[in-house]
This record gives C-alpha cells, sequence and structure tokens, in this order.
C-alpha cells in the first residue's frame, strides 16, 4: 500500500536537501506502507515527489527526538510544540527520495482529488 502525505513546502526543501530523513506524525498507518507520494502543501499544491518508507520510529516525543533529532530538518522547539500533549511521537524514516522532473497536479492522476489532512491511502500512481 502506498500513501500521500501533505508537507509543508520549507519541509520538502529540507527533505530534498538531505537535512530532513524524518517526517513526523501525531498519527500512524493503519496499514502496512511502501511507498510515500510528498504532495507540497500551498502554495505549491503539487505532488512533488515520493520516497520509500525505511521505518517508523515510535514512543515517548522525548525518546523519539533523542534518535531523529541529527537528521530532524526542524528545531527542537518546532517539535516540542508540535507534540506538546502528545504521549506518543511517529517518525517516519525517509528512504530514498525521487524529485519528479516536474511537480504533478493530483487532480491529473486521481479524480475529485482532496489535499489530506494526515495521510491518504492510494495504490501506485500513474506519473506519466
Amino acid at each position: 500500500m502506498n500513501v500521500i502525505l501533505s508537507i509543508k513546502p520549507q519541509f520538502v526543501q529540507e527533505i530534498v536537501a538531505g537535512r530532513k530523513r524524518f517526517e513526523f506524525r501525531k498519527k500512524t498507518f493503519k496499514q502496512p506502507v511502501d511507498k510515500v507520494y510528498v504532495y507540497s502543501s500551498a502554495p505549491v499544491c503539487k505532488l512533488v515527489g515520493e520516497f520509500s518508507l525505511c521505518s517508523i520510529i515510535s514512543g515517548c516525543p522525548t525518546i523519539v527526538w533523542r534518535q531523529t533529532s541529527k537528521f530532524a530538518g526542524i528545531s527542537k522547539s518546532f517539535f516540542d510544540d508540535y507534540f506538546l500533549g502528545k504521549s506518543i511521537a511517529y517518525a517516519l524514516k525517509i528512504g530514498e527520495f525521487k524529485a519528479y522532473k516536474k511537480p504533478i497536479d493530483a487532480n491529473s492522476v486521481i479524480s475529485n482529488f482532496t489535499p489530506p489532512q494526515s495521510y491518504r491511502y492510494v495504490e501506485d500512481l500513474d506519473l506519466k
């Protein structure tokens, strides 16, 4: 199974640059996921690339930060604000990121596409 994740453009840039090797989430997937399609949210609003999901780290936010901070691509204060009041944090370990040569309008490959708040399951997308 695959998913589409909405990610803010500044964090997409960090992923592309290799400084962000973990994507943080408050919830994780209910089904096994192999590939993640990256939807860069406003103002880009396009599918910009994909990556393989290596693993998911979960646990107390303090421990997850210790394990991921070197390649978090975000500040500790941003991380702390994001997980404020949460007992579990999830860090998706990003495999090889493949940027698309040209960003793709999601409506051209998914009928009635609506950007997911968190994630959306999809089959392999025909991105040709």
